[in-house]
């Protein structure tokens, strides 16, 4: 059963129902409470602080305790056409048209078509885990949006379990440490030899493998996940070998873990098909392409914020911008005067009890690191550019002792 419908509404459209989404509709609200604004989600539209996801666990918090707002709501609140369970599968931004799908989980039947149209149109959609081949989806979890987070939990919930988390950046060591503190067994494995080193170059990353080891975390570095399949006891098998034997026989070198669950948390990725359909410019690795000062697409009354976006060949996806970046959309979108979006790097800090990790700036893993400090109990490096300006500097320091 299909039912078709146009709605030639216009005004505001943003898509995407996350922190950078709302954001925006804060900072258009504080300034304008009467122009309309759609939102469209593919979810329910539920506010929540997304960051909270990699420590909740250990805290015993439920996916309730985490909404701030019910979609439903926080779109009343701020005087908001929400569009809950609705795809965009189209834009034409000649006729400043969106095409839309929607069908509810409980009635998947019973879908409805609708064509509405847009004055400004705000990207908010995010962006999505990569899963390579080796991790199947049906057996292999994401963390990065709430609803998925609550039915790990839910399984996490019968008592001490195995978990293996594949990817050893910001996020699979943050959570890797939440799952810990929860009392589950882990094991943190990543292609690189410590965590965060496609960030931090290896005196650091050293350091902080170091710290998790520590902490009674597995860490099994410079390895290759190579299949995760079901055992007839329903626990996982995870294969993985050694990058460093790739060229002997796989058999002989691929080793076995068996686990309860595994957690990807192998990078994200931002989906082109709209930004194609619109005509914007689009970089498969970062992202959507904006205007730094006014976060304009190059396609016009359109903007990007958020995950989904990048800046001078830079993904933006850090939480600390954002409203900067909505206010600056904000006043775009109504004509307000305004001096621009500064975009400066956010400081970045690992949430981890065992080592304290604190990055400024622009940072990478390749490049003239300088050791400004090395003790014991502190690390400082400095990145430096061509120009010998500092780009990026981290502080690690070693817990304080109680």
């Amino acid at each position: 059963m299909s039912a078709e419908n146009s709605n030639t509404q216009s005004g505001v459209v943003i898509i995407g129902a996350g922190l950078a989404g709302w954001h925006v509709i804060d900072a258009i609200r504080a300034k304008d409470k009467d122009i309309p604004i759609t939102l469209v989600t593919a979810d329910s539209g539920d506010r929540y602080h997304k960051p909270m996801l990699t420590m909740a666990i250990s805290q015993n918090k439920r996916a309730a305790d985490l909404v701030r707002a019910t979609g439903a709501d926080a779109a009343t609140a701020a005087g908001v056409t929400l569009l809950a369970n609705t795809h965009v599968t189209d834009i034409d931004a000649t006729k400043k048209q969106l095409q839309l799908i929607s069908a509810l989980r409980s009635d998947p039947a019973n879908t409805h078509y609708a064509t509405i149209g847009y004055e400004k149109l705000v990207l908010a959609m995010g962006a999505h885990p990569i899963f390579p081949k080796s991790l199947p989806q049906d057996l292999v979890w994401h963390v990065n949006h709430i609803e998925r987070f609550s039915e790990l939990q839910e399984q996490l919930a019968t008592g001490a379990q195995r978990v293996a988390i594949i990817g050893a950046g910001m996020v699979g060591t943050e959570i890797a440490e939440d799952l810990l503190k929860a009392g589950h067994e882990v094991t943190l494995i990543d292609l690189n030899n410590a965590p965060l080193s496609q960030m931090l170059p290896a005196q650091a990353t050293a350091r902080i493998a170091k710290a998790i080891e520590s902490q009674g975390i597995t860490f099994l570095g410079g390895c290759l996940v190579s299949d995760v399949t079901r055992n007839d006891d329903g626990s996982l098998q995870v294969s993985y070998a050694p990058l460093e034997s790739a060229n002997y026989d796989e058999a002989q070198t691929t080793q076995t873990i068996t686990v309860d669950h595994v957690v990807a948390s192998t990078g994200l990725t931002v989906d082109g098909k709209l930004p194609a359909a619109a005509g914007i410019e689009f970089d498969t690795r970062t992202g959507i392409v904006v205007d730094a000062p006014t976060l304009r697409t190059t396609t016009a009354n359109i903007y990007a914020i958020g995950d989904c976006m990048s800046i001078n060949g830079v993904a933006c996806r850090y939480v600390a911008p954002l409203r900067a970046q909505a206010t600056t959309i904000a006043d775009d979108i109504l004509g307000v005067e305004h001096s621009g979006y500064d975009h400066k790097p956010p400081m970045i800090r690992l949430k981890n009890k065992a080592i304290s990790v604190m990055v400024t700036g622009v940072p990478r893993a390749e490049g003239n690191w300088q050791i400004k400090a090395d003790s014991a109990d502190e690390l400082i490096m400095e990145l430096l550019d061509n120009d010998d300006a500092v780009s990026a500097v981290v502080t690690i320091k070693a817990p304080a002792t109680p």
